[in-house]
């Protein structure tokens, strides 16, 4: 490990560490543009010189392009590095537009940060400035060209690390240009990170533009949940309304980046058709009396129907406290509990979860670094786009990809990678000692299917129908959860309590919705008695169970309640965006739709009402080890926490 001495500091670093990752480690920051860890090096900016006073390489050197070396004294305050950084400030503001005031990038700018911290501050050239012509490049993306440093991130990232082929550099010298060959959406699926890497305004999320600024969000961390990848995201939230949700590093799952629907599929949030309060009949109440009617209803269906007649439905989308105090209830009322609505899916869950362990489930990281790859039945870009990332990075680096024909085809997006299609697994060439993966989806195969899957030899990435199904899975092996369906057709079954779970309609037609929590206007909201509404991912804290069995926390980034946007009626009408930013003039004490709760925390209400113990703490027993899971961490894999047993 190279040895070196960086402003009086000795670093020791491992092998092939850059001089600029050096100084990082020990805290020193060096000033950069165009390196980026997720990257290769480009070493186009200039801007990251140090100054090498003694060792096998002298003078002003590139830091991002410059290994570590025994001997190395390096100096990033000398005179005649600073010197070549304000230049290269100076030679970058000649033709950069002086509208600061009006980026979005403003507040969390580099080349602000950095210009205002080399000292420059007045143009000494006269002439005029080069300018440019936007581009249109869909919903999602705004482009400002003229602010282009030319750093060469964007083209870095879309092309070399997302496999983009319809963005990319034209021009030379002085008129170089990032953008489309043709004028047109961008068609990558991973487009929006292009908002995130640029490090000034030429591409900045379209959806949040001229919102706020950095400064006047609420965020907090978070996890994606419109997979079972459990990408890590920080949502950036302005007066109760969540207005752009950026990437957070997380190396053992999403690296840098999201997919385009982590990021900007996020209306649903903020929508007006969400349930707000609580409603009896489908008119509105106040909480505690849909409460009272909601246990009200439930103790008197069981007098005339029986315990047994009763199930309380969860899903996927419930938090792992959600799953657990659902059990909780279900136990005191002396019902059934389900997690899963039909047999399909749960069968492939609860089948994945039992096969998978330590040293079978595939982290990122594995499929990285694997050798050979099958993709067996599974839409990669709608069921797990971010892991299209990792199976492109180990083809790249020389691993065979094979699909294996049949089952669902239809992606929306071309696989950013080369494969070999074949007819069964069983032509894969999984070698004896080869670093093998199988990605599959694991809902709606059969059992028998996914232990064959399990006994190639190889690592398994099984993807789950909904970002928490793994931890509903658990939950269901551990207190014993049966599925909806076969209760419903066997007779049992008629009439159920839902907590953000999804009935198909032929399920809805067959059983009676006593009560249902939600936040989404689902069927069987719309069925229910007693509606009460819930808070969102984004309102609420807690913890979900990624594919491969890792747990993360997530934890509240806004208050429940509407919008202030929402509060305004131009919000719900075709005027202008900016007439409709104005702040309602309400005054009230309360927030009004605060009443959404927590469905844990509603299910612990529930529980009280119906004469059962108070629930203050969801993960208790087992899950207790959770409790103190860093949010900003990279989680922890259930079977690395507790054994085996304690979760069967």
């Amino acid at each position: 490990m190279p040895k070196l001495i960086i402003d009086d500091i000795a670093v020791e670093v491992p092998q092939g560490t850059s001089v600029l990752e050096a100084a990082r480690s020990v805290g020193i920051t060096i000033p950069h543009f165009c390196y980026h860890p997720a990257l290769a090096i480009a070493a186009a900016c200039r801007l990251c010189a140090v100054k090498l006073l003694e060792g096998p390489v002298k003078g002003i050197q590139m830091s991002c392009a410059l290994p570590a070396q025994d001997g190395m004294v390096v100096s990033t305050t000398d005179p005649d590095a600073l010197k070549m950084r304000s230049l290269v400030i100076e030679w970058l503001m000649l033709n950069h537009p002086h509208d600061c005031p009006v980026c979005d990038e403003g507040g969390e700018c580099l080349l602000q940060d950095f210009t205002i911290a080399g000292g420059h501050s007045r143009r000494r050239y006269v002439g005029k400035k080069r300018t440019f012509r936007n581009q249109y490049l869909g919903e999602g993306i705004h482009h400002e060209m003229n602010r282009c440093i030319e750093c060469y991130r964007c083209v870095r990232f879309y092309q070399e690390y997302a496999g983009g082929t319809d963005f990319g550099v034209t021009g030379s010298a002085g008129r170089v240009y990032f953008g489309r060959f043709a004028e047109g959406a961008l068609e990558s699926p991973f487009s929006g990170n292009l908002a995130d890497i640029c490090p000034t305004g030429v591409f900045t999320d379209k959806t949040g533009r001229f919102r706020a600024r950095y400064w006047d969000y609420e965020f907090a961390p978070a996890v994606c949940q419109h997979c079972s990848v459990g990408c890590n995201t920080s949502p950036q939230n302005f007066q109760r309304e969540l207005v752009k949700i950026v990437a957070r590093r997380n190396d053992q799952v999403n690296g840098w980046f999201i997919c385009d629907r982590g990021r900007f599929d996020k209306e649903y949030l903020n929508g007006p058709k969400r349930p707000r309060d609580p409603e009896i009949g489908g008119a509105p109440s106040d909480y505690r009396l849909a409460l009272e009617a909601a246990a009200n209803r439930i103790s008197e269906f069981c007098l005339q129907n029986g315990t047994a007649s009763l199930a309380f439905v969860g899903s996927g989308r419930l938090s792992l406290e959600g799953c657990l105090v659902l059990a909780e209830l279900a136990q005191v009322v002396g019902a059934p509990v389900c997690f899963f609505a039909e047999a399909a899916p749960a069968q492939g869950s609860l089948a994945a979860v039992r096969l998978l362990n330590e040293q079978n489930a595939a982290r990122v990281i594995d499929i990285e670094k694997a050798e050979c790859i099958a993709l067996f039945e599974l839409d990669l870009m709608e069921e797990g786009a971010m892991l299209s990332l990792a199976v492109r990075k180990a083809s790249l680096a020389g691993a065979q990809v094979f699909r294996v024909k049949g089952g669902r085809e239809g992606e929306k997006h071309r696989l950013p990678f080369r494969y070999q299609e074949v007819a069964t697994l069983d032509e894969v060439p999984f070698e004896g000692g080869s670093k093998g993966i199988v990605i599959c989806g694991a809902g709606g195969k059969p059992p028998e299917l996914l232990s064959y899957l399990a006994s190639s030899g190889a690592k398994l990435v099984m993807l789950q129908p909904g970002p928490n199904a793994f931890g509903a899975a658990l939950v269901a092996l551990e207190r014993k959860g049966a599925t909806l369906s076969d209760l419903v057709e066997s007779g049992q079954i008629k009439g159920v309590v839902c907590f953000e779970a999804d009935l198909p309609p032929w399920l809805l037609e067959r059983v009676e919705v006593l009560a249902c929590a939600d936040w989404q206007r689902s069927g069987a909201a719309d069925k229910a008695s007693v509606l009460l509404p819930t808070t969102t991912w984004v309102e609420s804290d807690g913890t979900s169970i990624n594919y491969e069995g890792r747990a993360q926390r997530f934890l509240r980034s806004r208050p429940a309640g509407l919008p202030l946007k929402g509060l305004d009626p131009k919000y719900y009408s075709s005027e202008t965006e900016a007439v409709a930013l104005h702040p309602p003039r309400v005054h009230r004490k309360e927030i009004p739709g605060g009443a959404e709760r927590e469905a844990w925390r509603v299910m612990a209400d529930l529980i009280l009402e119906l004469g059962g113990e108070p629930v203050n703490e969801p993960l208790t027993g087992t899950w207790g080890k959770l409790r103190d899971l860093d949010p900003e961490g990279e989680g922890v894999r259930i079977h690395d926490l507790v054994s085996a047993q304690e979760l069967s």
